[in-house]
């Protein structure tokens, strides 16, 4: 079977068994084309929640599916590759959490939305990339934990010097590879490049970049500006998907280390089985994990 035919095969169940499919942005291209919706992990939890089918794939990592399950809890909800996990996301657990919140009383537990769904429960508000620095600066307290990434807890202490911050040294170990000496070759070898990165890199490389935002911000910069070409500070599939979008613009990846093995693991061949209904993984959580990870949610929504 040919990647044209599997696509083919893939439209036709999908058709035939109502199935709405996620792809986020990381994702390979010949995924992007059999997806009903492409983006980061929570503009697609909505785009699922808002879709009249009742059977979700997320072809993504597992705890951007339990997003999708959180959101659409009368929804059936598959994960297309089982062991597409995401490391970030399995550097803290439930516990560890109530642990750090004894030891900072008053501290407000903000936790990125790259958590799993029982992590969030015992969080007070959930974050995006895109909107950390606005939730925050609306929040009525003026002490937060940050958890698990610290570099983009700390682009956003820089955006938000009016609260008072403490870190868990944790975050994205595909990002945090990217060092100054990444910024200085790739800047050496096209000059006249913009450089975009995501806030998940380190420190010494946001502070080097032109603009600083999440996968869906760096490539609406990228089709927005008058420049020519681009140096992507994210995971490297970007670099390809621009390409696609943007074939008069030229586009570098900022380190051929920028590879995530969890993103990358989901393949065309995953999606098919899926919709086949001889793969993925149902994805089933707790009613109050459910419930307690949509209120962390919930008060994401109502401060922006």
């Amino acid at each position: 079977m040919t990647i044209q035919e599997m696509q083919e095969s893939i439209q036709k169940l999908k058709k035939e068994k109502d199935i709405c499919i996620l792809a986020h942005a990381y994702q390979s291209q010949d995924i992007w084309e059999v997806a009903d919706y492409i983006g980061d992990s929570y503009g697609l939890s909505v785009q699922a929640s808002k879709t009249d089918s009742k059977t979700i794939i997320m072809c993504g990592v597992r705890f951007m599916a339990e997003t999708v399950k959180t959101l659409s809890p009368d929804k059936t909800v598959y994960l297309a590759n089982p062991i597409a996990g995401c490391p970030m996301a399995a550097q803290l657990s439930k516990n560890d959490v109530i642990k750090l919140k004894e030891e900072n009383p008053g501290y407000a537990a903000v936790c990125y939305i790259n958590t799993t769904s029982e992590f969030k429960t015992v969080c007070d508000v959930t974050v995006t990339s895109s909107s950390a620095v606005k939730i925050i600066k609306n929040m009525p307290q003026k002490d937060i934990l940050f958890v698990p990434d610290c570099n983009l807890g700390g682009w956003v202490k820089k955006e938000v010097p009016e609260k008072n911050f403490k870190f868990f040294n944790g975050g994205c170990p595909t990002h945090r590879k990217m060092t100054q000496w990444d910024v200085k070759a790739a800047k050496a070898a096209h000059p006249d490049a913009l450089l975009l990165v995501h806030p998940e890199c380190r420190a010494e490389v946001a502070e080097a970049a032109d603009y600083v935002g999440s996968t869906t911000g760096i490539m609406i910069f990228a089709e927005d500006s008058d420049a020519k070409e681009f140096i992507i500070g994210t995971e490297a599939s970007i670099v390809q998907h621009l390409q696609f979008k943007l074939p008069d613009k030229k586009f570098y990846p900022l380190s051929q280390e920028l590879v995530c093995p969890n993103m990358r693991a989901t393949t065309l061949a995953d999606v098919y089985n899926c919709v086949k209904g001889t793969g993925g993984e149902e994805i089933i959580l707790p009613d109050d994990v459910i419930a307690g990870a949509r209120k962390c949610i919930d008060k994401m929504i109502e401060l922006g």
